[in-house]
């Protein structure tokens, strides 16, 4: 039985700037493990942006497994003795005990050297409810106005959170935005498709704040944290065919 599942996002950083889910990771309760499959995001990827495969993982059709995490994703999780570890934990706001599947929910497995980043499955409780959490994306495109009540936000802010049917990149996007109305980044787009059905479900039922502010030397990716809570009714998330594993089970 899977106890916890983490998607990969791959960037088309040359032309379209889009995302799209291109992996699935699986942590198990039987051995082994760890399970790693292509989804048919990545076959659209390459198809619509010549998504290369990994190097680690180079068969689109193979189930990978292991008793041990794989090195792509390892190697996104600080060393426990890293001296600066702590520090890292405090600004994902995690508790030093966390294990890799947590640091890599949250951090993303950022990376300023590649264009993948890694996100967790959205899970919906019984009543709908859902809660997750992300780093804010866009800031720094933001105006200059907006970026500076961005240096003013305060851990536990209230945010507001509204569709964008108009933005350049995308056919829509998911704004953040303060209570002043200052216009101050989105969500990141591999997350928009069902944040915005629990938004236009749910209208009056879903709600964000500031979880951490993490000024510099903080790399700028992990700048805001924000948690997003809301309901889903009749939709289920991350169903699509993007996350559908090409190797099912």
């Amino acid at each position: 039985m899977t106890q916890k599942t983490l998607f990969l996002a791959w960037q088309d950083k040359i032309d379209s700037r889009q995302w799209f889910p291109i992996g699935r990771l699986d942590e198990r309760t039987e051995a082994p493990a760890y399970r790693f499959r292509y989804t048919y995001g990545a076959r659209r990827a390459q198809k619509e942006a010549g998504f290369p495969l990994l190097m680690d993982f180079p068969d689109f059709e193979r189930d990978y497994r292991a008793s041990r995490l794989f090195p792509l994703f390892q190697n996104r999780v600080m060393n426990q003795r890293r001296p600066d570890r702590e520090h890292h934990l405090e600004r994902l706001g995690l508790p030093l005990g966390a294990d890799p599947f947590e640091i890599l929910s949250t951090s993303g497995g950022y990376r300023a050297t590649d264009a993948y980043e890694v996100f967790p499955r959205l899970a919906k409780g019984r009543d709908g409810s859902f809660s997750c959490r992300f780093f804010l994306h866009g800031w720094r495109y933001a105006n200059e106005t907006a970026r500076r009540r961005l240096n003013d936000l305060e851990d536990g802010e209230e945010l507001y959170v509204t569709l964008e049917l108009t933005n350049p990149r995308a056919r829509f996007a998911v704004q953040i935005q303060t209570t002043d109305y200052y216009m101050i980044g989105w969500a990141p787009r591999y997350l928009v498709r069902d944040l915005a059905m629990a938004m236009t479900e749910n209208p009056r039922d879903y709600a964000a704040r500031v979880v951490r502010i993490n000024p510099q030397p903080a790399p700028s990716k992990q700048r805001v944290l924000i948690e997003m809570k809301g309901r889903w009714d009749g939709y289920e998330p991350m169903t699509g065919n993007d996350y559908q594993p090409v190797v099912d089970d």
